[in-house]
């Protein structure tokens, strides 16, 4: 009994040392209130993306939960003005799939919110299907349709400057690549519809992500506006929303034990949206509330070029 005891003691140890020296992460010590500032948050019905509104709502600022869903997006917006005490929360449709429902949100947007000082680029799924506009889910609503939007959205964010771009990638960009003919043909970065196809076309738009970052920084350069990528954590939230059922049992015993909770999970993203003295750090990369290195794919200043040009192309830009 005394070796199950010790056994079990020491899988507990172990366990606590994992999950708050890798899994739990930094959090972000800002004090910053954002009184008369405007912020976007896409995705942001639910898992991360809800966290986030909901401390931007309780510094003050007026928030747009930019989502797909009206039904999810107005409860959300119930419950961030009730637990925030802010009224300025409010819902705007936007569905990241649809090049034109992008166009749509950005023009109502510009014609009915003065200011933007934060675009927080959070939305993003796993999972098969394709887009209204015919491209590969993950590549369309991750990578194109936040390119698309912060495009339409930055001669309003240079007016109110300083201000951010935060989106949100993952540590799983290390896997991603970017094959262009492949997207040519196939209006998407994978060929096949299998899990581990679903998987790496994740891995895929995540690697867009950094680079679009680092794009959208050298071309920003001398402004007044900075963007950030980063990595949130290892999160349980409906990212997998897509997955079989299996799958996601799969996983839940694992996710309960290991993975943050969608508070947890938003604190890298206020890091960047919010820590003072981050302009030096413009197109870089963060985990757990700090500076790091991304993998080598994504310092490809000619590869981030290029996905640029492609990406005004494919969204009507150029």
């Amino acid at each position: 009994m005394s070796v199950l005891l010790s056994f079990a003691a020491g899988v507990i140890a172990f366990y606590i040392i994992v999950y708050y020296n890798v899994f739990r992460g930094g959090r972000c010590t800002s004090s910053v209130k954002l009184k008369g500032k405007t912020a976007i948050v896409t995705g942001s019905n639910t898992g991360i993306g809800k966290a986030t509104a909901l401390d931007l709502a309780r510094r003050g600022a007026r928030v747009i939960l930019a989502c797909r869903s009206k039904e999810r997006a107005e409860a959300a917006a119930f419950d961030i003005r009730r637990e925030s005490g802010n009224n300025e929360v409010v819902f705007m449709q936007l569905d990241l799939g649809s090049l034109k429902s992008v166009r749509r949100f950005a023009e109502t947007f510009l014609k009915t919110e003065p200011r933007l000082d934060l675009l927080i680029n959070n939305a993003g799924l796993m999972g098969p299907g394709h887009t209204e506009d015919g491209f590969g889910m993950a590549f369309g609503v991750n990578h194109l349709g936040h390119f698309l939007l912060t495009n339409l959205l930055l001669e309003r964010l240079q007016q109110c400057g300083p201000s951010r771009v935060v989106n949100v990638a993952a540590l799983l960009h290390r896997f991603g690549a970017i094959d262009f003919p492949l997207l040519a043909s196939q209006k998407d970065l994978v060929s096949g519809r299998s899990t581990w196809h679903n998987f790496k076309a994740y891995c895929n738009s995540k690697l867009c992500n950094v680079l679009f970052t680092r794009e959208l920084a050298n071309r920003l350069e001398g402004t007044s506006v900075t963007c950030y990528s980063l990595h949130p954590g290892v999160i349980y939230t409906e990212l997998c929303r897509n997955m079989s059922l299996w799958q996601q049992l799969l996983l839940m015993p694992v996710a309960k034990l290991l993975f943050l909770d969608p508070e947890a999970g938003s604190q890298t993203t206020l890091h960047c949206a919010l820590q003072e003295g981050m302009e030096p750090f413009s197109g870089r990369y963060f985990s757990s509330c700090a500076l790091h290195e991304v993998g080598a794919k994504g310092r490809d200043d000619a590869l981030a070029k290029k996905l640029w040009e492609v990406s005004e192309r494919l969204t009507g830009l150029s």
